[in-house]
């Protein structure tokens, strides 16, 4: 009798053993899925925000972008050949709007930092003295910098250029930061249109002088 006691009270305890383990493993694994669940929506709350990051940052770009643009039309029409051709008391007028608006251009400011590695920062100083060599030459030959522009500017299209590319360009700026490249581009293709407009400027002053010299000529007959 007394050993029928003790092997019930033996089985009871290893019952009980059996459900307090189990009820530790029940707990580890809710507890396991509840942080599982948890770091799910940490995670995507984080992807989120990641794309929202992006879209602030492609923004900021684009705002940069724009007060290029508007610096640009607003220096173009300072120096248009309109500007030359109307009266002195208008041409202060307009002056004076342009300044205003490129000084209110200017009293906003917008930056949007790149993250380079050493060798990347190196590469962009590389690209930026090459461009700045041939914009000091500029004034020396109008023509030569126009092709030696365009060859960079060829080194940084994907598409077919028109003519020669600047091997050792090319491969100083792929070792810039993807960022930093478009910026590059960027400025070059800036570079290049106010080479055109400057070429547009000295052919419509080259040909206003023929044709005062014609008219002169025709009135000397």
């Amino acid at each position: 009798m007394a050993q029928a006691k003790i092997s019930a009270k033996a089985s009871e305890a290893a019952q009980q053993q059996q459900q307090q383990s189990g009820g530790q493993l029940r707990g580890r694994f809710y507890r396991s899925t509840s942080m599982a669940d948890r770091s799910s929506r940490l995670l995507e709350n984080l992807d989120q925000l990641e794309l929202r990051v992006e879209a602030f940052r492609d923004a900021a770009s684009a705002m940069e972008q724009e007060k290029e643009i508007l610096l640009e039309m607003i220096h173009n029409i300072q120096n248009s050949q309109d500007m030359r051709h109307i009266s002195e008391g208008e041409r202060e007028e307009l002056n004076l709007t342009a300044n205003r608006l490129m000084g209110r251009t200017l009293t906003v400011e917008v930056s949007v930092e790149t993250i380079r590695n050493a060798q990347q920062q190196e590469s962009l100083l590389h690209a930026t003295k090459m461009i700045d060599e041939i914009v000091n030459k500029l004034l020396d030959d109008l023509e030569d910098a126009k092709i030696r522009l365009m060859s960079l500017y060829g080194a940084c299209t994907s598409d077919v250029p028109a003519g020669p590319i600047d091997q050792k360009f090319q491969s100083v700026v792929i070792g810039c930061a993807i960022e930093d490249q478009k910026k590059i581009k960027r400025r070059l293709e800036t570079l290049l249109r106010n080479l055109e407009n400057s070429e547009k400027s000295i052919t419509l002053l080259e040909h206003q002088k023929t044709s005062v010299r014609q008219s002169c000529n025709s009135k000397q007959d």
